[in-house]
């Protein structure tokens, strides 16, 4: 019984053996291949970017299919490989799996080289053999360059938003080369849809903004309808102000003419009085000369005797002139007379 059941045993152990053999043959190579050493260059991903943010960091722009980045891996790695005693930490970003990133640092070429020491960046310029980038971190040249700073820094707003803008294109992209690809999809359908899509959206985010203006802003007719009456409003205020104007200056006419009228009443009353005045003066002197005459007449001819007398002779003044006697009565009240009517037709009504 032990015999026929070790039998099998060694069976199937011969077997295992003959197959290893068969598999040494066939695969010299991977038999005599050293095992493969664990890379110290730390992929870096839109998740774990911020690390670089603290401490001094070089990180590696590159895309697979570049030529000019696969001939820096391995100085890449052999700078990796020195970065516990440069005391710095290496990074490589992938730009086709992360285009957030390289639009975060504005990569426009490949490969492009970065240097990061306590959240300040800046842009190595130098080519990426092990010596220039171990002399670069030793010597510290990084000081004589100029930091990327404001907006040009990688964690600024106005680069976060070129990150977004750069992870939509990527996703763009290998959405494209899904339905190239994958699917068998010619590249004109594809852009075909991608132009329909972008209208579709372009329509959507219309709508949206209408419906915010309309919930949030005032319409414009309210507008034009407060600036219409503000407008009437105004226009009557300045109607009211001209009519109250007009009023005053029609009153103002008014009481200049009143005012005149009076005048003209008060110089004719007084026209009035100076006639009457005038006619009592006319009359006494009338009056007067009807009694002089009277007189005349009743003492005959023995005034004018007198009269002629006092004509003839002289009477000498205390100066020694002699006095001259006035014409008639009559003729002097004549001459007073024709004065005050010249003088009052002269002063007017």
């Amino acid at each position: 019984m032990a015999g026929e059941q070790g039998g099998p045993r060694r069976l199937a152990l011969l077997a295992a053996w003959f197959a290893s053999v068969v598999a040494a043959a066939a695969d010299p190579e991977q038999a005599a291949a050293p095992p493969v050493e664990r890379s110290l260059v730390q992929p870096m991903t839109a998740s774990n970017w911020t690390l670089v943010m603290e401490g001094e960091w070089m990180l590696k722009f590159y895309a697979p299919w570049c030529p000019s980045c696969q001939q820096t891996d391995s100085e890449w790695e052999t700078f990796a490989r020195n970065g516990d005693i440069l005391h710095v930490s290496v990074g490589k970003i992938d730009v086709i799996q992360e285009p957030g990133l390289s639009g975060r640092f504005f990569v426009t070429t490949l490969p492009a080289f970065f240097h990061a020491k306590d959240g300040i960046f800046r842009r190595y310029r130098g080519p990426g053999i092990f010596e220039d980038l171990q002399n670069y971190i030793v010597e510290k040249k990084w000081q004589s360059v100029e930091p990327l700073t404001g907006w040009k820094s990688p964690a600024s707003l106005t680069m976060s938003g070129m990150a977004g803008l750069f992870s939509i294109s990527g996703k763009i992209w290998h959405l494209h080369n899904y339905f190239t690809v994958t699917l068998g999809i010619p590249a004109w359908c594809s852009y075909v849809l991608f132009v329909v899509a972008t209208l579709v959206f372009g329509l959507f985010l219309g709508l949206v903004l209408v419906i915010i203006s309309e919930c949030f802003c005032v319409p414009r007719s309210i507008n034009d309808h407060s600036e219409q009456n503000q407008g009437s409003e105004e226009a009557d205020k300045a109607e009211k102000l001209q009519e109250a104007e007009e009023e005053k200056d029609d009153s103002n006419e008014e009481e200049n003419k009143d005012s005149l009228v009076d005048d003209e009443e008060e110089k004719e009353d007084l026209g009035d009085e100076d006639d009457l005045e005038e006619e009592e003066e006319d009359d006494n002197l009338a009056a007067g000369v009807d009694e002089e005459r009277s007189d005349t007449n009743d003492q005959g001819p023995l005034r004018e005797n007198t009269v002629a007398e006092e004509e003839r002779v002289p009477e000498k003044t205390e100066g020694g002139a002699p006095e001259q006697h006035c014409p008639a009565d009559t003729e002097v009240v004549g001459d007073t007379l024709r004065q005050r009517k010249s003088q009052h037709t002269d002063e007017g009504p």
